[in-house]
């Protein structure tokens, strides 16, 4: 099996910035794309930021320029540096690898970490 375990949440005033990390661990054979999603309250789940297994990035709009999605892929490990961090930023962040095990090489499936929560104050 697969856990991602993600750190680096925690309360911060408008403005201010914060470095959400992500460790992937497991039975792992390789990890395609890493992304980061966040859930405010009663909002769906939404993208903010992706990042393929060769360093190409995408970014939700409202994320560009102020976000900064990196991974290292020797270590299994994704991180999201937040800048600029606005109330609307406020929600729980979720880590998300697309993983190949090597109990089942042909097939990637999604994995998900247990939430990290930011709150950004006025």
């Amino acid at each position: 099996q697969v856990q991602l375990v993600e750190s680096g949440g925690g309360l911060v005033q408008a403005g201010g910035s914060l470095r959400l990390s992500c460790g992937a661990s497991g039975s792992i054979f390789s990890i395609n794309d890493m992304a980061w999603y966040r859930q405010a309250p009663g909002n769906q789940r939404e993208l903010v930021a992706l990042i393929t297994s060769r360093g190409s990035t995408n970014y939700a709009d409202s994320m560009k320029g102020r976000f900064t999605i990196s991974r290292d892929n020797a270590k299994n490990t994704v991180s999201l540096q937040m800048n600029s961090l606005k109330p609307e930023d406020t929600g729980v962040y979720y880590c998300n690898a697309e993983v190949r095990t090597r109990l089942a090489v042909w097939f990637a499936d999604d994995y998900w970490g247990q939430g990290t929560q930011v709150t950004v104050s006025s």
